[in-house]
């Protein structure tokens, strides 16, 4: 099998200038899948990405519908004792706004100084291709991909992926496979190669407090009105300790303890900079734990926005109706987005001062957390096939964000997401002038070659580990 990889890495490589002019004609179009009026861009992506895989000589491809964008799944399954392996992505992309931020046109892309630049070009129309390119490599060498693949490349991942979850358990059949592989995400560093193992849950909730039926005159009313703006406060106030612990009956529940083994695959990873590079004295919160352990392995409840009476210049003397407030928190495996949004409404109710009334909403985006075992083999086969295309050893990252999709891979299909992605911090994700490098995307491709041979070579049983 080593002379079928490095005749597939071979391949890659030749095929490189390429795939490059294939991204930018991706990249062109315009697949904005928040805005209404970019729906046909929507379905031209679907279709250019049906008909790409076609060529690559897939030849099980179908773009399918959903209540919102469609999902296009391409099937390479020809071997029935091989590993089957999917692979996810997305096709939807960002909005550019604020266009006058951008040096070149955000769907116009252009290649300077070795990268490409354009909406999508990283997140994640640069991952969709890697991936692509590493299957019809492989395919050139051997005949076929050394493993079963289902590609599973969705339009909605920028809004929330909210329709993936019913797709996936609707069409469990046709998605059954031994692992899932992200090709959404990154490395820790510019050429530095990581795996990523898990990611933050997501959770949250806005919060209405109304007093009288209308803005009052402060001289007039003050004292005898409860102050919406005020009640606010105290409520946001009773969430957290001086040190930033959350004091939410329930909010802790069914999270175990941070590992000794988990608390050092955290410690190894390098240092990102200083609290003074953001311009503070030093790092807050719960001194049981390190900073680097609080932002991506335990939980938290942060205020996003809060609003209500006078904004303007000068001063208005008034004694508002409303005030408002929204609440997210990311959780930590363990920690169920429904309770949590329950236990929240509990305690602000429980919190609420006398004079105002209170409404708790939901907000729309939750998903569960996801860590990956640090002993599972595919972690180690991973870590093998980076370095081979990077020449430096990887180490295992944790993201603070939160990726639904990876537990849904478990919870719904009952597998497994292993996050095997290139994009690098510095390409301006959902900012102006997003951009790609074609170094990553050289070495992303050799590097799923690699991983995909390997997975073969391991078996079916080395990906099936089972799910806690």
């Amino acid at each position: 099998m080593s002379q079928a990889v490095e005749e597939a890495v071979k391949s890659a490589k030749a095929g490189a200038a390429r795939n490059a002019e294939e991204l930018m004609e991706f990249v062109r179009v315009p697949s904005v899948s928040t805005a209404p009026e970019h729906r046909h861009d929507i379905d031209e992506a679907a279709r250019w990405l049906a008909a790409r895989f076609e060529r690559a000589g897939v030849p099980d491809v179908r773009v399918l519908p959903t209540k919102g964008h469609p999902v296009v799944v391409a099937r390479w399954h020809h071997a029935e004792n091989a590993p089957t392996v999917i692979i996810y992505g997305h096709y939807d992309v960002q909005p550019p706004e604020p266009l006058e931020l951008w040096n070149s046109q955000p769907f116009v892309p252009e290649v300077r100084d070795g990268r490409i630049y354009g909406r999508g070009a990283s997140d994640d129309k640069g991952g969709v291709m890697i991936a692509l390119h590493a299957v019809e490599a492989s395919a050139a060498a051997s005949g076929a991909p050394p493993v079963n693949v289902t590609f599973l490349i969705e339009g909605e991942e920028e809004i929330g992926s909210p329709n993936l979850a019913p797709f996936l358990a609707e069409n469990a059949a046709l998605l059954a496979a031994d692992l899932a592989i992200s090709a959404d995400g990154g490395i820790f560093g510019v050429g530095i190669p990581s795996v990523t193992v898990g990611s933050r849950g997501l959770a949250g909730v806005e919060v209405s407090v109304t007093g009288a039926n209308a803005d009052l005159h402060s001289g007039m009313y003050g004292g005898a009105v409860a102050n919406p703006i005020m009640a606010l406060a105290r409520i946001l106030a009773s969430m957290q300790d001086a040190d930033g612990r959350v004091l939410v009956d329930g909010f802790f529940d069914g999270i175990p303890e941070l590992s000794d083994e988990l608390r050092a695959a955290i410690g190894s990873v390098p240092r990102e900079g200083a609290a003074a590079d953001l311009g503070l004295d030093g790092w807050w919160g719960d001194p049981a734990y390190t900073p680097a352990e609080r932002r991506v392995a335990r939980p938290t409840l942060e205020i996003n926005g809060m609003w209500g009476g006078y904004q303007g210049g000068g001063i208005k003397t008034v004694l508002p109706k409303e005030a408002h407030a929204k609440i997210t928190c990311r959780l930590v495996v363990g920690q169920d987005p429904d309770k949590v949004v329950a236990a929240l409404t509990e305690h602000i109710r429980n919190h609420t001062p006398a004079g105002v009334k209170v409404s708790v909403k939901p907000l729309a985006g939750k998903g569960r957390a996801y860590l990956m075992p640090l002993d599972h083999p595919v972690l180690a086969i991973a870590g093998q096939a980076m370095q081979a295309a990077y020449g430096a050893r990887p180490f295992p990252v944790f993201t603070g964000g939160t990726v639904p999709v990876a537990e849904q891979f478990g919870s719904v299909l009952g597998m497994w997401c292993l996050y095997f992605a290139f994009g690098e911090p510095d390409n301006g994700l959902h900012a102006p002038n997003e951009f790609f490098r074609l170094s990553a995307m050289e070495k992303g491709t050799e590097a799923t070659v690699r991983l995909l041979y390997a997975l073969a070579a391991a078996g079916k049983d080395a990906l099936r580990a089972p799910l806690a």
